[in-house]
């Protein structure tokens, strides 16, 4: 007999923070920044909404957990390891590495959460999108649901769905707009249909927008939608001098974002305002998609300091 927990997902609470710079000002724009808090920082923002469904099919079909994909210092690892403990469901991942560091705090972080770890080189991790692959994992994990990296999928999609980004504390919004890397949660937002669109992409990834639309419902007309390019930078996970030091002064209005994601597209959208890319008048929101774990990585790869961990996670907060 399959083991049935019973999924506890956590609460989840919707907050809203106006952003006040003088780009702002000068192009008579407002500009309001969509929290959404679990109480467990490891699922918050769009990964909760993401694994949501995952997790409630899991527990609907007898299976004992989950099994994904993930790169060393991924978000998506950290909030299935934590959301899974949450639920007393089992976690299987399958990590990008080609040399394993398990003093990489992410990965210490997966393995204290109970997720058991499985190493693969960059050869075999492309391999993650091939249905002959995942088929011969699915034969080792049968009582495991497979969750896509980064958990986007129609289900995940569906969960970004669910959240209301265009009511913000101030009236609707005309545009609503987020970071996209693997492209679930931008396709939860267009299939909502409320509003424009906007996704600034974070990675360098010319398949991105089919693969949004891989993740959009069938059938179902959608609204104006757009994916940004012009901020990815040197890539993924890289940053600029000048970026880092955006996300700093955004600390200092207690914005806390990372350089990874939210912080690179939210930059990226006070340039595109800054352009004129905004009418006067225009209100904008944006989802911050949360990710600050990512900060102790950077650390320990010393692409940023303590000060700045410190700084940017909140804890100097007063």
């Amino acid at each position: 007999m399959l083991y049935s927990p019973k999924v506890q997902l956590p609460v989840a609470r919707q907050r809203w923070q106006a952003l006040s710079h003088t780009i702002l000002l000068r192009h008579q724009v407002q500009l309001w920044i969509c929290h959404l808090e679990t109480g467990l920082a490891s699922v918050s923002g769009n990964k909760w909404l993401k694994l949501k469904y995952h997790l409630t099919n899991a527990q609907a079909g007898g299976m004992k957990g989950v099994f994904t994909f993930g790169g060393a210092f991924s978000n998506h690892l950290c909030a299935v390891a934590a959301a899974c403990r949450q639920s007393g469901l089992a976690s299987v991942a399958y990590v990008r590495a080609d040399k394993p560091d398990l003093a990489n705090p992410t990965l210490q972080f997966c393995q204290q959460q109970g997720m058991q770890l499985h190493f693969l080189d960059r050869s075999s991790y492309r391999l993650r999108h091939q249905a002959d692959f995942i088929s011969r994992l699915q034969q080792q994990h049968p009582q495991l649901l497979m969750v896509p990296e980064g958990g986007s999928s129609a289900d995940g999609a569906r969960g970004v769905a669910e959240l209301d980004l265009v009511t913000t504390p101030d009236g609707l919004a005309d545009t609503v707009i987020c970071a996209t890397a693997s492209g679930g949660t931008l396709a939860g937002m267009i299939s909502r249909n409320d509003a424009a669109v906007l996704g600034i992409a974070v990675v360098k990834d010319a398949s991105l927008p089919a693969k949004v639309l891989q993740l959009l419902p069938p059938g179902r007309p959608v609204g104006q939608w757009t994916i940004n390019t012009d901020f990815t930078g040197a890539g993924y996970a890289r940053f600029s001098p000048e970026l880092l030091q955006f996300c700093r002064d955004m600390a200092q209005q207690r914005l806390y974002v990372e350089p990874v994601y939210t912080g690179k597209a939210l930059h990226g959208v006070l340039s595109l305002i800054a352009a004129g890319r905004f009418p006067a008048g225009s209100r904008l929101s944006f989802f911050h998609t949360g990710g600050l774990q990512g900060l102790q990585g950077l650390h320990y790869r010393n692409l940023i300091t303590a000060s700045d961990l410190a700084l940017l996670s909140g804890l100097m907060a007063g």
